[in-house]
Formats: structure tokens, C-alpha cells, sequence
């Protein structure tokens, strides 16, 4: 049996095919468009699931939606209607899109699929709940589903049980956490459901001076982790932005500049948001624990997304063990609604063991075997080396240790906002310029941003406080405090992104300012290859951890095929690219005929 899931028209589209209850294929949008959060109905994700299996719309016996469309657009008339006159900018601006495509979501399907089966429509949360539960290693889990908005719920929490998942609370529009850590971002000067994460790695740099005013004046919050949000401070219900006036003069001056210097002020404003929002997840938790007893928790929606607070949640020990859906955001809801689809509405059993997830690494995409790639190098003439798949971790590993930038394209891509092994850009940890060499040469952003460790699962302790595997890079630990460099009075005349210039362990490429990194462990059953050359690296040069951060520039989406691969290792100063089997050497490389705003494009994210 065959169920495809689909989540489209907000942001992150995407499709998912599973069969008989085993998860096929999974892809965003955006990844095929080009198109950063491209919400559109994603035409190309389907083609994909649905190729991968060699089928049509016509083998599929259901289609499930990641959410109820008639019942979001009830919310949404509603507010308008509340807030009116002051919303009608905004109402004029989102009815078209509603009219012509949201509410006709079932023939839209129908004439696009040729599929005149069941259309089946959980609830957005039912969805997000259906991501954290079903896939999990856990026969029995308590859930917590935390975002922005869906049709009216924004948190959610309940029980996954065998076959069933139940909402047991919420918390509805317009209190939402998410929104609130949106209108930081806003605030701050980063793009609303793409620069969230900024703000999280800003939060270091930062002093928590704005927590009494969030906590006194935006938001009251109960000690069960529920809570409400003060609209007089916010504009998102009726206006084009996220915040008002009132807002600005609470925090001393209008939101800044996209692009202007950064100040102090929000570094400040991102540190107490980010403290803000662990508070409030761990009061959900310690909630959640009380009222279900559950030994684990899953997590899903776009605020478990936000690794610090995971990290902060389970070191907190609550729950014996904590799962993250890969997928967290809306992409996911394609997952949950199909899974939905087989167990909730279908009734098949289903069987954990609490070892394994269901998610295969979550390497759910596309794949390019060595002759298409062969195909697009010869056809295009460009050089290339050709390596046996025994020779691939040896020679990166030399290129790593000397300090070379390597594009990494192997296997399938992963489903998810992290690159975990198969779209990644990678270089040597140990390295004390890489970090400002990656950022600024290759993924031309912004300066404080740190990257990720990867890391051999097995090793994972001698290096992280952490006493368990991460293998979807959504948990942050410190490093072990005795590979850890204090500079004991380095720091004191030093604020801000000068933070950046002190060296803090023998890793200093992955090591954030506060001594912490957000952890990939790689397991050889998941991704062999990828684990291969980690441990290569490490038999020649001692070291078991290697930089992995998204194979894109900032503003564009993680590159899905060999020629996106190419155009973007031509475009950044990598140093190398390993497509398949083939290595590629920048210096043998003929100049590409480049679009002369194309460095200027991504820049202005």
C-alpha cells in the first residue's frame, strides 16, 4: 500500500511516500526550485517520491494533508474580522492566494496526482505529533509539538501509544511561542521563518538583560509552561510585520536594519529570548512529565528546531531519553500525515524496540548513481580525478588535514534543514581559521555563526558532554571540559563578535563562544561512507571530529543535484568537490561564466 504525504502553502513544502508503513522517499521543495522555504505545492517533491518507486498518482491508495485548510482559513477570517479595520492591508494581500489555490487543496490534488482515491486531512498538530511519535524508537512516548501557528493550536502535548497518538492540551492562536521567538527575529533584523536560527547562534555573544521585561511585559507565564502573549506589543494578527511601536519603545528603538552592524543590544535581545524559550519548553516538559508519567518525550514543530533548548531539556533528565523528528518544521507534516494515514486512520500495528528510529538517518532523497554524474562532468567538460570507493576517505581525509575546503556530495540527500553527511561542506575542526574562512569565503554569512561537529557516535564522549547519540544535529553539548582552552582574563576587555577571536579548545572551528557545539554523532549503519572518512581522519591525524555545515551559500537552499553541487563549489573558494567516486580540484577547474551580482544575490538573504 501506498499513502504519499504532502504540506504546502506556508513555508517548507514538501511530499513523502511511504509504503506499507516503511518511510520510501521524502524531499522539500525548495531543493528542486531553488527557491529558499519555497511553500509552493510541491510538484517536483511528488514526482520525485513517486519516481523513486516508479509510480503514478494512480497506484497510490491515499493522499494525506498536513493540516485542514477550511479550518486555518476560519482562523484566519476571524482575526481579520477581529482586528478590523487595521488588518485590511494584510487581509486584501493573503485572500487571492486563499480564493484561487488554499481552499481547493482536495482537486488541486485530484488534477495534479490523476488520483481519485481517499484525501484524508489530520489536524496540523495531529501531524506534527504523528512526526515525533510514529518514527521513534518508543512504543509508548509522551509528545510535546511546539511552531508559529497551525490552524488554531501553536503547542500541543499528548501520548503516543502503539498505533495512536492523542492530544491531550493546547495552547491556541494567537499565544505561540514560536511567533514570539519570530518577532525577535524580526526585531533583530533577520528574514521571519528563516533567520530564527541566527538568533539562536547570536545568543552567546549576548547578556540576558531583557528577560524580566519579556517575562513582566510580553508574556505571562504560568508554572506549568502555558501561557499568553500581550497583543497590545505585537502586530502579526492584523499588520504586514511582526511587531508595533509599542514594541520598539519597550526595547529602545525600531527594529534593525537587514545587513547593518549588529550591536550589543541584539546580541542582548537574542540572549534573552533564546533564555526565555528554554524556560518555557522545560516547564512544558516538567508539565508533561507530571500529568502523563511517560519515561520518553518526542519532539516536533518548528521550535524543536532549537538544539540549545533540546540540549537544556535533556541534560535536565526528566525523561530517560528525548527523540527529535529530523524534519521538525512543516516539511515534516508531509511525514506525519502520511504516517497518520497508516496507523491512526488505518489501524496497523506498529513496533518499536527504543534502539532504532524509523527514519533511516533521515537519507530520504534523491540519489545520483556515478554515471549520471560521469554523464554531467563529460558532457560539460569539466576535469576530474576518478577514485575506487577505498581510496575516496583516504585521499579527503590528506586534503582535510592540510586545510582544504571540500564539497561532499554523497548517497541520498537528507529530509530536513541539517546536512548530515551526504550535502555537506566539510574541513578540519582543529583548525583555528577555518570557522571565519568557511563563513566568510564559502558560505558568505555572517561572521558569528559557528558550524557543526561531526563526529564518530562511538567516540562522541571523549569529546562532548553528552552521553548519547545525535544523529539528526539537534542537540547542543559543551565540549569536555578538559579539551576545553580557558584564557583565563583573554575575555574580559572583550564583548560582542571580538569574542570570536579567542581560541576555546583544541576544536576551535566547532567551538562556540560559550563553549558549547551542536553534535552530529555518524554511525557506519546510517551513512558508511561518511563514517569511513571520519575514521580515517582520525587513524591518520587523531582526531574523530570533522566541521560539516550545509553544502549552499547563505540564502540558497542545500543542493540537491550534481549541477547544483558544481555551479556552487565554482561559486565559493572550495577547495575541492567529491561527486560519487570523482574529485574535483578547484585549480583544474576552467573560470565559470558567472552572473556578476551572483556573490551580491546571496548575500542579501
Amino acid at each position: 500500500m501506498y499513502i504519499l504525504g504532502i504540506s504546502a502553502y506556508y513555508h517548507d513544502s514538501a511530499a513523502c511516500l511511504i509504503e506499507d508503513g516503511k518511510i520510501l522517499a521524502a524531499a522539500q521543495e525548495e531543493r528542486f526550485t531553488r527557491k529558499k522555504h519555497d511553500h509552493a505545492f510541491p510538484k517536483n517533491a511528488i514526482r520525485f517520491c513517486l519516481d523513486y518507486r516508479n509510480i503514478s498518482g494512480k497506484d497510490l491508495d491515499y493522499v494525506a494533508f498536513y493540516d485542514k485548510p477550511f479550518l486555518k482559513f476560519e482562523r484566519i477570517l476571524e482575526t481579520y474580522l477581529q482586528y478590523a479595520p487595521l488588518g485590511i492591508r494584510s487581509f486584501i494581500k493573503a485572500m487571492p492566494l486563499w480564493i484561487k489555490q488554499k481552499l481547493w487543496i482536495k482537486q488541486l490534488i485530484q488534477d495534479e496526482l490523476n488520483f481519485e482515491g481517499t484525501i484524508i486531512f489530520p489536524e496540523h498538530h495531529e501531524s506534527h505529533a504523528a512526526s515525533a511519535f510514529f518514527p521513534s524508537p518508543f512504543q509508548e512516548a509522551a509528545f510535546l509539538t511546539v511552531d508559529g501557528v497551525g490552524e488554531w493550536t501553536t503547542t500541543s502535548y499528548g501520548i503516543g501509544k502503539d498505533n495512536e497518538v492523542e492530544i491531550h492540551a493546547d495552547i491556541q492562536f494567537p499565544h505561540s511561542l514560536g511567533l514570539l521567538y519570530s518577532a525577535f527575529t524580526y526585531y533583530t533584523g533577520f528574514k521571519v521563518n528563516s533567520g530564527e536560527y541566527k538568533l539562536m547562534g547570536l545568543a552567546p555573544y549576548g547578556e540576558p538583560r531583557y528577560v524580566d521585561v519579556i517575562l513582566n511585559e510580553l508574556m505571562d507565564l504560568k508554572e506549568d509552561g502555558s501561557f499568553e502573549l500581550n497583543m497590545k506589543y505585537f502586530n502579526y494578527c492584523a499588520g504586514l510585520t511582526m511587531t508595533n511601536r509599542r514594541f520598539h519603545k519597550l526595547f529602545g528603538g525600531p527594529p534593525r536594519k537587514p545587513e547593518s552592524q549588529l550591536t550589543q543590544r541584539d546580541m542582548d535581545l537574542a540572549r534573552s529570548v533564546q533564555d526565555v524559550t528554554e524556560e518555557v519548553i522545560l516547564r512544558m516538559a516538567r508539565h508533561i512529565k507530571k500529568e502523563t508519567g511517560q519515561d520518553y518525550l518526542c519532539l516536533a514543530g518548528g521550535v524543536s528546531l532549537n538544539c540549545v533548548a533540546n540540549g537544556k531539556l535533556l541534560r535536565q533528565g526528566l525523561f530517560k531519553d528525548v527523540w527529535i523528528q529530523p524534519a521538525a518544521g512543516d516539511a515534516g507534516g508531509a511525514l506525519g500525515a502520511a504516517l497518520f494515514a497508516w496507523y491512526q486512520y488505518l489501524g496497523n500495528d506498529r513496533v518499536a524496540d527504543t534502539r532504532q528510529d524509523a527514519q533511516h538517518g533521515s537519507y530520504l532523497g534523491p540519489e545520483y548513481i556515478n554515471g549520471v554524474v560521469l554523464d554531467y562532468l563529460r558532457s560539460n567538460d569539466i576535469p576530474f580525478t576518478e577514485l575506487h570507493n577505498d581510496e575516496i576517505p583516504t585521499v579527503v581525509a590528506d586534503l582535510l588535514a592540510t586545510e582544504k575546503v571540500v564539497g561532499w556530495f554523497q548517497g541520498r540527500m537528507e529530509f530536513g534543514p541539517r546536512a548530515l553527511g551526504s550535502r555537506s561542506i566539510i574541513g578540519d575542526a582543529r583548525s583555528s581559521k577555518m570557522q571565519q574562512t568557511m563563513n566568510l569565503k564559502i558560505k558568505f554569512r555572517e561572521s558569528f555563526r559557528p558550524f557543526a561537529p561531526s563526529v564518530l557516535a562511538e567516540r562522541v564522549t571523549e569529546y562532548f558532554d553528552i552521553d548519547r547519540a545525535s544523529p539528526y544535529m539537534l542537540l547542543v553539548a559543551n565540549i569536555n571540559e578538559q579539551r576545553q582552552k580557558k584564557n583565563s582574563g583573554a575575555e574580559e576587555d572583550l564583548s560582542g563578535l571580538d569574542k570570536l577571536k579567542v581560541v576555546r579548545s583544541e576544536l576551535p572551528a566547532i567551538t562556540h563562544v560559550d563553549y558549547s557545539a551542536r553534535i552530529q554523532t555518524v554511525h557506519r549503519d546510517t551513512n558508511p561512507l561518511y563514517y569511513e572518512l571520519i575514521k580515517k581522519f582520525d587513524e591518520k591525524y587523531g582526531s574523530p571530529v570533522i566541521i560539516n555545515t550545509s553544502f549552499n551559500v547563505r540564502g540558497e537552499p542545500i543542493v540537491c543535484t550534481p549541477e547544483d553541487a558544481y555551479l556552487c563549489f565554482m561559486r565559493t573558494d572550495m577547495d575541492y568537490l567529491i561527486i560519487g567516486n570523482y574529485l574535483l580540484d578547484k585549480k583544474n577547474q576552467k573560470p565559470l561564466d558567472r552572473d556578476i551580482n551572483w556573490q551580491q544575490k546571496f548575500v542579501l538573504d
